[in-house]
């Protein structure tokens, strides 16, 4: 089913729909087509691949809970450590919890069994194991939620400039 990425009228990812909708929002006069496709819906208007809706909508702040799923998708499914990627990796806390390490978006890591056995009980420093890419937490809450549902969507490549680095 095609599916169309909906923007806030400042233009930030809100959510992504079905084209259904997409279309009645536009008949309605809610939205305004950005970016389209060549398909059409009964030969009268391009089917949209983003919309904007014409007037904002304010979203309450939400925090991203700090889950493996989400750890693993801010690391792209990558060893921080050797960058070998996969799903059968594990959650390394950068300063071990048994020496006060907790359990943060700024302490957490994606690792592979190999480099977390290595790693053991010690920094990162002491066990001269470098992490490829700081920790760091994700800032906003709705893009990081559809960047979740499109990271198996590659064809929608003109939806990548609407969202914020990760």
């Amino acid at each position: 089913m095609k599916k169309v990425l909906l923007l806030n009228a400042s233009y930030e990812p809100l959510n992504i729909c079905s084209w259904k909708r997409a279309v009645v929002l536009l008949l309605k006069g809610k939205a305004t087509s950005v970016e389209h496709q060549g398909a059409t819906v009964n030969n009268d208007m391009a089917l949209p691949s983003v919309i904007r809706l014409l007037y904002y909508i304010k979203t309450p702040y939400k925090s991203i809970p700090l889950t493996r799923k989400n750890l693993m998708h801010r690391d792209k499914y990558t060893c921080q450590y050797c960058s070998r990627r996969g799903h059968n990796l594990t959650i390394d806390h950068v300063l071990p919890r048994s020496r006060g390490g907790r359990d943060e978006w700024e302490n957490c890591v994606v690792a592979c069994h190999h480099c977390n056995t290595k790693k053991g009980n010690r920094t990162p420093e002491e066990a001269a194991m470098p992490i490829k890419k700081r920790p760091v937490r994700p800032v906003n809450f709705m893009n990081f939620e559809i960047s979740k549902q499109s990271r198996d969507l590659t064809h929608y490549q003109d939806w990548i400039k609407y969202f914020y680095t990760i």
